[in-house]
This record gives structure tokens, C-alpha cells and sequence, in this order.
């Protein structure tokens, strides 16, 4: 039986001179929450577009929902769901029709229960029949992710989801991501947010570089540096500090 959604073998990528993947290797469980933190320009959307069949990777393999995506892009297409970076609804519609015309997409049966069941989930009932373009930024964004989760995806791409959200938005976001998890969704998460990732992920990975310099679990990674103490209180490391003095250390190498 497969247990991992996602495999990826030393994946390069380059554009022109740059190189920004530098051989990328990660593994993610079927129904986790993968956490993947960079620092901007770091290669983390990149990552994303190869394993959403977007772009063509220059070397090393990648399989999601165990399909090749350089050979099988189609059936990857069929098993996953992307949202990016920014909201991409169509602000002639309503939030309503927004939701509906991607259940018909999807060839779904109930298009408008489906739809219902996702305006009351992200709260967005009562704005259900206005235009999208009348929507606050937080308000497009949560329709963003509603959209990713018409027909109940096995495999969600979130590339810094919850930006511009505010914080009790972002917290419902939250609650969503764990809820799809907890009903065997694999969730690839993509944050600048390290309390995002402290909060939802299973596994995290740091990419530094172009290259994974550090992965593991909370509780793995920060076994990676003896606790601070001061007198008889122990300091607990947040992942941000993890994250800081991982990135600084390769820096400083």
C-alpha cells in the first residue's frame, strides 16, 4: 500500500544562471501536514510548481499520489489541488457561482450543495451572493481555499495560504487544514508564517540554498540544539528561532 503521497529525488532547477533547486530530496506521508519554510527567493514556489505539473524540473525525479510528474502529469492533475500565492477567483461572479462553476468543473454531482456546505464551512454564507469583487482581501482568500477544496482533493497545495488573512481568519484556516488532515487529506504547506508551521505541521523541512538543510518533526529539529536555561527555568525554542539559527549556521559555514 502506498503510505507516501510524495517522494521527491534530487530535484534541480535553474533559470538561466541561477540555480535555485540544487537537489531537493523529501518524502511526505498520505493524510500529513508537510511543512515547507524558505526565506523569500529561497525556492519553495518552485518546488510547488513542478509538483503541481507546472513547471519542468532540470533533473531528479518527483512522484505525487505516485505518478510521475514529468510522465504522468495528467493523472497528478486529477489527484491534487493548488492555491497559490495570491487569490485567483473570478470577481464578476459571485461567491456562490465561483464555487458552483468549479463543482461543475469537476463534474461533481449537488454543484450547489457542495457550494453551500463550503460558504458555511469558511463563513462566507452571508456574502454568498455578491460579487467577489466586492470582497475584503481576507474574504477572497478564504473563497481562494474554498475553491482548492471542491471535490475533496486527495493531495492540497497550499503556497502561502493564509496571507493578508487576519487572525481570527487565519486561525479558521487553520482549523480547515487540520480537519482535512484529520479526514486523510495530505496537506503541502508552504508558510513564512513559522508559527503556521509550529501550529499545523507534522513534518517540516527548511530550505536553504536550494537544498533541504534541515527535516524532521517539532520536536526532531529542536533536539538539534541543547535547551537554553536560565537558572532553573528551561527555555523552550520556537521554531522561529530554529529557523533562524539553522538558516545563519549554513550562512555562516
Amino acid at each position: 500500500m502506498q503510505t507516501k503521497s510524495i517522494q521527491v529525488k534530487g530535484l534541480q532547477k535553474s533559470y538561466k544562471q541561477l540555480q535555485v533547486l540544487k537537489g531537493v530530496d523529501f518524502e511526505v506521508e498520505k493524510g500529513s501536514i508537510f511543512a515547507l519554510l524558505g526565506s523569500n527567493g529561497a525556492g519553495k514556489t518552485t518546488v510547488v510548481k513542478i509538483l503541481t505539473t507546472l513547471l519542468n524540473s532540470d533533473g531528479g525525479t518527483a512522484t505525487v499520489n505516485g505518478f510521475d510528474v514529468a510522465t504522468k502529469p495528467e493523472n497528478v492533475r486529477q489527484s491534487i489541488s493548488l492555491t497559490g500565492q495570491f487569490a485567483a477567483v473570478d470577481e464578476i461572479l459571485t461567491g456562490r457561482e465561483n464555487l458552483i462553476l468549479i463543482a461543475k468543473l469537476r463534474y461533481l454531482k449537488s454543484p450547489r450543495l457542495v457550494a453551500d456546505d463550503l460558504l458555511r464551512r469558511f463563513g462566507l454564507t452571508d456574502a454568498a451572493d455578491r460579487r467577489a469583487s466586492t470582497y475584503s482581501g481576507g474574504m477572497r482568500r478564504r473563497l481562494d481555499i474554498a475553491l482548492s477544496l471542491v471535490g475533496n482533493p486527495q493531495i492540497i497545495f497550499l503556497d502561502e495560504p493564509t496571507t493578508g488573512l487576519d487572525p481570527e481568519a487565519r486561525i479558521e484556516a487553520w482549523k480547515i487544514v487540520k480537519e482535512l488532515a484529520d479526514g486523510g487529506t495530505t496537506v503541502f504547506l508552504t508558510t513564512q508564517y513559522l508559527d503556521e508551521a509550529e501550529q499545523l505541521a507534522d513534518r517540516i523541512a527548511i530550505l536553504h540554498e536550494g537544498r533541504i538543510i534541515a527535516n524532521g518533526t517539532l520536536a526532531e529539529l529542536k533536539k538539534l540544539f541543547p535547551p537554553a536555561k536560565v537558572e532553573y527555568v528551561e527555555k523552550q525554542l520556537t521554531l522561529e528561532e530554529i529557523f533562524l539559527a539553522i538558516v545563519g549556521k549554513k550562512e555562516g559555514a
